[in-house]
């Protein structure tokens, strides 16, 4: 995986959040974001995961735009939250079922890995 970075920036009203980071990391390269709280280090990986949009600058993860080809940048990334996602007024099934609709699984094929994952994670019976 690459992920190239220029200018990128995020305000939330008066107050810039990351100023204009410049970065470009290779694949097998290892890479990291030290800093104090406060700091731009998840509003960076938002941004970077199409989970947050830029206010200005540009990214790219594998070739891929990450403002006008999020879809694909998703596909080829995968993220691990500090927080929770799932809904727990949903079943795991259903779960399931939202994040595939997030990340654009194929139609023909949810149904197959959301049995495939609830298989694999013993709540085959359970749905």
């Amino acid at each position: 995986m690459t992920i190239t970075v220029e200018k990128l920036s995020r305000s939330f009203g008066d107050i810039q959040a990351v100023k204009g980071i410049d970065l470009h990391v290779e694949r097998g390269e290892t890479f990291g974001f030290l800093g104090p709280n406060g700091a731009g280090k998840s509003t960076t990986i938002k941004m970077l995961c199409t989970l947050l949009r830029p206010t200005s600058g540009r990214a790219w993860i594998n070739g891929y735009d990450i403002e006008r080809e999020a879809s694909q940048v998703r596909q080829g990334i995968g993220i691990v939250f500090q927080d929770p996602t799932l809904d727990e007024y949903l079943t795991a099934e259903q779960n399931l079922y939202y994040h595939c609709m997030i990340y654009h699984t194929p139609r023909k094929t949810r149904a197959a890995r959301i049995r495939d994952v609830l298989q694999l994670v013993g709540l085959d019976e359970r749905r």
